[in-house]
């Protein structure tokens, strides 16, 4: 069984390896820096948790080389994440502007917990035993 298992082990190990390194930087260290930032503000769309810089998602990988095709293009951070919206819209940033197309994003936090609490509230109000009775 061991030597199965060290056998699998083997024949996963490339495929461990390249997933957890980004092995694509920029020649330019300024730039390589100002992607990295951008990559830190967009939001992987698989992983929808994370950054694309935190996720090992191919579209995450994907995204990371568009930043950087963008970055070295000459486009600003905010032309970038410009780019970014109009093709996927405010949702791609982990942080979308406030702006009257965002508002449920931003409200629907404290909507959730509003109707929990009243769900909770509405739980414990019929469960209480009546006096008297």
């Amino acid at each position: 069984m061991k030597p199965l298992a060290l056998l699998v082990a083997l024949l996963m190990w490339p495929a461990v390896a390249m997933a957890a390194f980004d092995s694509e930087t920029l020649p330019d260290p300024g730039q390589e820096a100002m992607a990295r930032s951008i990559m830190t503000e967009v939001r992987c769309l698989v992983c929808q948790g994370e950054s694309i810089a935190d996720s090992n998602a191919d579209y995450a990988a994907d995204l990371r080389r568009l930043v950087r095709e963008r970055v070295a293009a000459g486009d600003d951070p905010q032309e970038v994440k410009a780019y970014l919206v109009s093709r996927y819209g405010d949702w791609v940033l982990l942080q979308p502007p406030v702006k009257p197309e965002t508002y449920l994003l931003w409200a629907a936090p404290v909507l959730f917990l509003g109707l929990g609490l009243l769900l909770v509230w509405r739980i414990f109000r019929r469960a209480k035993p009546k006096e008297g009775a």
